[in-house]
């Protein structure tokens, strides 16, 4: 024990020793593996700091209360919840038929003695420096000990005044404005001073204010009905703290209430997920601490870090060889000392060992100060506080483990390899010749075929695209198995070449032993590179061909739903006079009740409308059942397909040009700018009817039925029960659009003047434009940024076609593997030239021009690259098309269920294309292997020193 113990001191020894004597490449192979550690020790210490601890989660939501109490708006019928309170659903089935809805009064739900704290929030468009800016209105009394937490002061005080406010710090940077100014809200006439800055620890880039309860929203919203605007909505819970807390079946009681509880005491010591009702529903599993999704988790991540051990291994493989070999006559005076086979090993291995323990020192210590240096800045990019500095040694120390063993694995090949050297070859300086392995192609082109049948398995048979990853893993694997069978291949066509490039191959394929390891790191990097290429430039050709224009090309679509339009006219002289706008058409929407209505009916008197679709127009297949049952389960699945057919059945086209309830309200104008060409469709207007692209919505007597609705309590209790809403109904003529034609997602339009007659209201809604060319960048920018000072909810869209969004990553993929193919590619050149020094000297005894060790030294990793890259072409393919297989049997599935069910979702087949990255294929097989040429060529000397040459 004591021999071997002293044998690897030793070994460790002359392993550091030569480490810190060949420096460059020491820090090489330390970079290589120091860096993903670096990576992932970083990432592990900022996971676990922004994770947060019930405690922590519990004092930025609660404060110090024990309780969140809010409303589960379920018109106060039985609830179940979760234990964190963030899902819950009514205790009764209601089958197809909706949930009820309705508000409940949650302070019947206190329990005595409790006292309580109101948390009401809302919003209002503020006035800033540059301009209107929406923000979130929160009343609360911060300076209450049972909100200590919540919101965290930075600077000033909390309100103590009805005229008082405190703004988050991302508030004052945005608004330009700083504690003790004074701001107000639009329409509103009172004044407030900021008196305070405060921070969310959970959301640092929130805009929001805070009041005392009472002080800002229920004025605001007085002066906003005044103006005959909408009311803004608000939503009230409640902080309650009692003595003893809320335990899971004080909890349980209050939901019979519809009071929803986020308990201090439950989150702390939840209950087990079969004490919790709600899980036991269906569709309400706790996937994410279910077993399957733990396995998949760590199937992914044992996936992730063995390719990655494997890349490096086998970039740093020939690193440590280039090492063995130049010190080869050190081996051997080891050897002629007495020292055998296994001490020879010990040394190769050490020096894995000892750069394996420093890339872990390194990395580790590298990870700790620069995520400590680095926590405002990562805080302030993902939006929220760090709980603490949290340090898991455990978790750290088995990262750093990863690095010593990536360091020995890597060392393993050169270590064997040296061990079999005689002690004189090893003296004198010969390579000798060692046949390579017959065993370890076989195996290899074995995986390969074992992985290419699982793949196709997975791609063919089943859906499971783990099956399909893991087969192509196993294929890959085979084929950097095959590695040096393969190199000897491309020995075949070095006759046809010049005497450089045959040198080189000649000399590639002779060493396999440091040419395959390189070729294979070459082949990994190109095929994953290629796999994902291939399967974005895949999904990309798809998304292309289903890729349906929101409006024609060129044309600007503005509209602004909120406050009945008021900021409509700002809006459109804004894209008028920033935008190269040829042509404009105005349209307006219909509204019930005020003016300041939203479109879909929210607020005191206000309401909504509908277009009627006859009985005899009806899908059967969506009809409304008076027992709440599914339609479609009356048909069989051959009527289903059937029906699916039918005219009826057929859904319009999807665009911008819709506004809810279907009926746009404009003029001739808007078709021209959609380039609808139809003569009978603007006579239609003129004579006052609708223009309508649903045939469903045309009854037996050409007219359109227009429902207006304004009890929508009534309609809501209709349609629970499965009839019709109640409202008054307006029959006006209609036109309908010829098939075929493309509507953009418009239903139907009328004209100001029709809409005047028939006795409906309407407000500005936005308005569509054309351009004479694309707007630049630019002018896009100064549009957005004087929106952005309306402060308004303003959807603007400008229709430029199918925009690529994955060149970016497909270049990303490119530099990466050309990178990485230059580093495999230089390290093997290095060992090349240290293992060829003898034949450099040879040519250069014999005359040959100093140009040629240049040409030489180039052709050798042009060759190495080159090869790589070739193989990982190939193998790069294979993944990808199973995974687009996979793909196209699960669309075709989902197409099958679709015709079967009626849902009429899917017209045509689903269209997966595979398609080949020709261009990232080109700039891998001639760019990178003709880069990695020129620059060994360039950083290689041209003369070296001329020496004797050793007796062999």
């Amino acid at each position: 024990m004591n021999k071997w113990l002293h044998s690897w001191r030793a070994a460790i020894r002359i392993a550091r020793r030569d480490a810190w004597r060949f420096k460059g490449r020491s820090f090489l192979v330390l970079a290589m593996i120091a860096l993903p550690i670096l990576g992932v020790s970083a990432a592990d210490l900022t996971l676990r700091s922004s994770e947060l601890s019930a405690e922590e989660k519990l004092d930025r939501t609660i404060g110090a209360a024990d309780a969140r109490f809010s409303d589960a708006q379920v018109g106060g019928v039985p609830i179940l919840q979760s234990p964190d309170g963030e899902m819950n659903a009514p205790a009764k089935e209601y089958g197809d038929r909706g949930w009820p809805s309705g508000s409940t009064d949650v302070t019947a739900a206190f329990p005595a003695g409790a006292k309580t704290l109101t948390d009401t929030a809302g919003s209002a468009k503020l006035t800033t420096v540059h301009g209107l800016l929406q923000t979130e209105v929160r009343e609360l009394k911060a300076a209450d000990p049972i909100a200590t937490g919540i919101m965290p002061l930075q600077e000033g005080r909390f309100p103590q005044r009805a005229d008082e406010l405190a703004a988050t710090t991302h508030f004052l940077e945005t608004s330009g404005l700083t504690v003790g100014s004074t701001l107000t809200a639009r329409g509103f006439d009172r004044t407030y001073r900021i008196v305070g800055a405060y921070e969310l620890p959970n959301d640092l880039k929130a805009d929001q204010v805070n009041a005392l309860p009472g002080a800002f929203l229920a004025p605001y919203g007085k002066a906003a009905e005044k103006a005959g605007l909408m009311k803004p909505d608000t939503s009230t819970t409640h902080l309650v703290k009692l003595s003893g807390g809320f335990t899971w079946n004080m909890v349980q009681q209050i939901n019979t209430k519809g009071v929803a509880v986020v308990s201090r005491a439950v989150l702390l010591d939840p209950p087990a997920d079969s004490e919790v009702p709600l899980y036991q529903k269906d569709g309400w599993g706790n996937y994410e601490t279910s077993t399957a999704a733990q396995a998949a988790e760590l199937a992914a991540l044992g996936t992730v870090v063995g390719l990655a051990m494997l890349e490096i291994c086998l970039l740093a493989g020939p690193a440590f060889a280039v090492g063995a070999r130049r010190s080869r006559r050190q081996l051997g005076l080891v050897g002629a000392n007495g020292g055998d086979r296994s001490h020879i090993r010990a040394i190769v291995l050490s020096g894995g060992l000892v750069i394996g323990i420093a890339a872990a020192v390194t990395g580790t210590v590298l990870a700790l100060i620069l995520t400590f240096a680095l926590q405002p800045l990562l805080e302030d990019y993902l939006g929220q506080r760090f709980g603490s500095f949290d340090v898991r040694p455990l978790e750290l120390l088995g990262i750093a483990l990863l690095a010593v063993l990536t360091g020995l694995l890597a060392a393993i090949v050169p270590a064997i390899t040296s061990s079999r050297q005689t002690v004189l070859a090893s003296l004198t300086g010969r390579r000798g010749v060692r046949r390579s392995s017959r065993v370890l192609p076989l195996v290899g082109l074995g995986a390969l075929l074992l992985g290419a049948a699982i793949a196709l398995y997975g791609s063919v048979v089943s859906d499971q695209v783990v099956i399909v990853a893991g087969g192509s893993a196993i294929a890959e694997l085979g084929v950097v198995a095959m590695t040096p069978a393969l190199v000897g291949l491309f020995g075949r066509t070095g006759r046809w070449m010049p005497l450089s490039p045959r040198l080189a191959l000649r000399d590639a394929v002779r060493n396999r032993g440091r040419t395959a390891p390189a070729v294979a790191a070459v082949l990994a990097a190109v095929a994953g590179t290629v796999a994902v290429a291939t399967y974005t430039a895949s999904s990309e050709a798809q998304e292309r061909a289903e890729y349906q224009a929101r409006l024609p090309y060129g044309a600007v679509s503005a509209l602004v739903v909120e406050d009945g339009g008021r900021d409509v006219p700002a809006v459109r002289e804004a894209v008028q006079r920033l935008l190269p706008i040829d042509a404009r058409a105005d349209v307006d929407r219909i509204v019930v009740g005020k003016p300041g209505c939203s479109p879909y009916g929210q607020g005191t008197g206000c309401g909504r409308y509908e277009v009627v679709i006859p009985a005899a127009n009806e899908c059967p297949l969506w009809a409304a059942t008076t027992d709440g049952s599914d339609p479609s389960e009356r048909f069989t699945k051959e009527q289903r397909r059937k029906l699916a057919e039918d005219w009826r059945c057929k859904e319009g086209d999807s665009g911008s040009v819709y506004v809810e309830g279907g009926l746009l309200v404009g003029d001739a104008r808007l078709l021209t700018i959609l380039g609808i060409k139809d003569a009978g469709a603007e006579r239609a207007l003129a004579e006052g009817k609708v223009v309508t692209f649903a045939k469903q919505q045309v009854n037996k007597a050409g007219q359109v039925d227009v429902k207006l609705i304004t009890d929508l309590e009534k309609a809501d209790a209709a349609d629970r029960e499965g009839k019709p809403a109640p409202g008054e109904i307006k029959s006006l003529p209609a036109y309908l659009m010829p098939e075929g034609e493309q509507s953009y997602g418009m239903q139907g339009m009328i004209t100001p003047a029709t809409a005047k007659a028939a006795g409906l209201t309407t407000v500005p809604v936005g308005s569509y434009f054309t351009t004479d060319r694309m707007p630049s960048s630019e002018q896009r920018q100064k549009l957005d940024a004087e929106i952005a000072k309306l402060g308004s909810d303003v959807d603007l869209r400008l229709e430029e076609g199918f925009v690529s969004k994955g060149s970016i990553v497909l270049l990303s993929l490119t530099v990466f593997a050309g990178l990485v193919t230059i580093g495999a590619a230089g390290i093997a050149t290095g060992l090349a030239q240290a293992d060829a020094e003898a034949d450099l000297k040879t040519l250069a005894a014999v005359g040959a021009p100093p140009r040629v060790r240049r040409t030489l030294s180039g052709f050798q990793c042009g060759v190495v690259a080159a090869m790589g890259v070739i193989l990982g072409s190939a193998a790069g393919v294979l993944p990808a098309v199973g995974l687009r297989l996979t793909e196209e049997r699960e669309q075709l599935r989902y197409y099958q269920e679709a015709l079967d069910q009626g849902w009429g979702v899917m017209s045509q087949p689903p269209h997966v294309p595979i398609v080949v990255p020709w261009e990232t294929l080109a700039a891998l097989l001639v760019a990178v292997p003709l880069g990695a040429a020129l620059l060994a060529a360039l950083v290689t000397r041209s003369r070296g020193a001329l020496a004797r040459r050793a007796a062999t």
